[in-house]
């Protein structure tokens, strides 16, 4: 294979993405790691500040995790005292699960952390280069969602 052949993957936006994302991740964990909470927790307590009473699918979905590994959340989360779980008044056997009063604080201090979190990602980044990253990443995922 000649150089110009060779592919390099550092310049592909998807390769980029995928970096950006990892070092996101490892980033936010770290933050709420003092919080007690890991960023599975943190999406389904904000996934529930939002929506409160979201069974176990519709928040597996919205933390991009499987049902069986949201179970495994919502137990923890349970033993924490952050989230609480009742039936469905029309499906008793789903359980939605809403906030207790440490789950909004805990929500509260790891919005902080996420916070400061985006804004040492986005430092360097004007206000328009922002509103074009929001933009771009918006386009993006609809071009791949159609």
């Amino acid at each position: 294979m000649t150089a110009q052949a060779r592919r390099d993957s550092t310049t592909h936006p998807g390769y980029l993405l995928k970096r950006a994302q990892v070092a996101l991740n490892a980033a936010m964990n770290a933050a709420f790691h003092p919080h007690g909470a890991t960023l599975p927790q943190y999406a389904v307590l904000t996934a529930l500040d939002e929506e409160p009473g979201l069974s176990n699918a519709e928040l597996a979905r919205r933390a991009f995790v499987t049902p069986q590994t949201m179970n495994q959340v919502l137990r923890e989360l349970e033993q924490r005292n952050w989230v609480s779980r009742h039936p469905h008044p029309a499906h008793g056997r789903i359980l939605q699960a809403d906030l207790t009063r440490d789950g909004r604080q805990t929500l509260r201090a790891c919005h902080q952390a996420a916070d400061a979190v985006e804004e040492r990602m986005l430092a360097k980044l004007t206000p328009a280069h922002r509103q074009q990253l929001t933009t771009a990443l918006r386009t993006c995922i609809e071009g791949l969602s159609q």
